[in-house]
C-alpha cells in the first residue's frame, strides 16, 4: 500500500470511465434499444466524499448514454466526456480546462482504451475484474468488481493517501 500513497497523495483530478468501473460492464438493452445501467450508491458516495476535500472528478466514457448524463448531475461531476473514440483527447481538454497538471490526475478503467490515459495521470487505479493488460499496469487494484465499490475502494484510498480520510470519518460519527 505504500507505494500507491505517493502518486495517489497528488490527485487533484480523478477521472472514471464509467463501463466496468462505475457499473459491472453488463450492458442492458431494451427491445427499443434504450440502454440500463446500474451504479452502486458506496460509489456515489466516495466521488461526493472525494469532492467535499477538494478533488475534482470527471468521467471519460466512450460510449454516449443519458442514464450517465443523470448520475454525473446527481454525483455533481461537472466533467463529462462521453461518446469519446480517442479518451486522450477529452483528458487533454480536462487538463486544459481545470489547469491541473497530468500528474495530479487520477484515472480509473478497465480496459484496453483506458490504457493511454492511465499512462498519462500520476495514479491509475482499476477494479478486480479489469482487464490483466490493465491490471498490470496500474498503482491500485480495488478488491471488489467494477459496480461493487471499486470505485469507493480507490476514494478511500486516495483520502487516506491525503490524510483527509479520517477526518470525515470523524465527522461521519460525531467524534
Amino acid at each position: 500500500m505504500a507505494a500507491v500513497l505517493v502518486p495517489a497523495s497528488l490527485v487533484k483530478l480523478m477521472i472514471f470511465d464509467i463501463d466496468g468501473v462505475f457499473t459491472d460492464g453488463s450492458l442492458f438493452f431494451t427491445a427499443e434499444g434504450d440502454a440500463m445501467k446500474s451504479f452502486n450508491s458506496l460509489d456515489g458516495h466516495g466521488v461526493k466524499m472525494l469532492q467535499s476535500v477538494g478533488v475534482q472528478t470527471a468521467i471519460i466514457t466512450g460510449r454516449k448514454s443519458g442514464i450517465v448524463a443523470a448520475r454525473a448531475r446527481e454525483l455533481g461531476i461537472t466533467h463529462l466526456h462521453q461518446g469519446v473514440a480517442d479518451k486522450t483527447i477529452a483528458f487533454a481538454q480536462l487538463l486544459q480546462t481545470t489547469g491541473i497538471a497530468a500528474h495530479e490526475c487520477g484515472y480509473m478503467g478497465d480496459d484496453w482504451p483506458d490504457l493511454a490515459v492511465m499512462r498519462l495521470c500520476g495514479f491509475a487505479a482499476a477494479p478486480a475484474n479489469a482487464h490483466a493488460e490493465v491490471l498490470q499496469r496500474v498503482h491500485f487494484v480495488a478488491g471488489t468488481r467494477g459496480g461493487a465499490g471499486a470505485v469507493r475502494e480507490v476514494c478511500d484510498a486516495i483520502l487516506r493517501a491525503q490524510d483527509k480520510y479520517d477526518g470525515l470519518l470523524a465527522a461521519a460519527t460525531g467524534a
